[in-house]
């Protein structure tokens, strides 16, 4: 509805208050931006009540906020559309020994091809990416890699990388794992909401933190301390 009939929320907003209510910071998400830009160009007065983040919340699983570099989305793959652009940002972070924080796509009120080509308001199931999904698709993308002629000294990233999943963060039954990438492909995390942080050059007391989150002490055997 944001993305498609802003326009709704604005004209109700001229002459009642309206709230808008968002999983996460209001300002997490370009859409919301652009909701608050058409709201000044209209003269509507607005008033923004910030929200917990998994951008900050993230941090609950031990790795220190300043270590962090690009966050990357990552998004459902079809059999015939595989978006791997994010894969250079990955890259950039762990070539200078920064985390990625990894969020993980969301598919909530979708229609299939078939209903948006005949205009039926019938929507998919909700479906929410895992940890685990997202491993398998980062892993497959390395296979990809290799087979164009790349050593695994040049990849963002290996089957045996430190990889932290997290779920339901903030809720009572949150569950937080570090492992291996090759291993979160197996993790099963519980219901959503997920993430994934791929890990770069730890600190002692990151390290110190993520063994609260693993039963493999060995994990961290090969890690690059700062």
């Amino acid at each position: 509805m944001v993305e498609q009939h802003a326009d709704v929320i604005l004209d109700n907003a001229k002459n009642c208050d309206v709230s808008f209510l968002v999983v996460g910071d209001p300002f997490g998400a370009t859409t919301h931006t652009d909701l608050l830009l058409r709201a000044r160009q209209a003269e509507i007065p607005y008033n923004v009540i910030h929200n917990a983040s998994i951008m900050n919340a993230v941090g609950c699983c031990g790795l220190q906020l300043y270590s962090f570099g690009e966050t990357v989305s990552i998004v459902f793959w079809t059999d015939d559309w595989k978006p791997d652009s994010f894969y250079d940002k990955i890259l950039a972070n762990t070539t200078r020994g920064l985390h990625t924080h990894c969020l993980l796509d969301i598919k909530v009120k979708e229609q299939s091809i078939e209903n948006l080509m005949r205009g039926k308001k019938i929507y998919e199931p909700p479906r929410y990416m895992s940890a685990a999904q997202a491993a398998r698709q980062l892993l497959e993308i390395i296979q990809k890699k290799r087979v164009e002629g790349c050593e695994d000294t040049e990849l963002a990233y290996t089957e045996k990388s430190v990889c932290v999943g997290l779920a339901r963060v903030g809720s009572d039954d949150q569950r937080i794992v570090a492992t291996t990438l090759q291993k979160m492909t197996t993790t099963d995390l519980g219901p959503p909401l997920h993430s994934l942080v791929i890990a770069g050059h730890l600190h002692p007391l990151e390290v110190e933190m993520l063994t609260l989150f693993t039963d493999d002490l060995t994990l961290f055997e090969n890690v690059v301390l700062l």
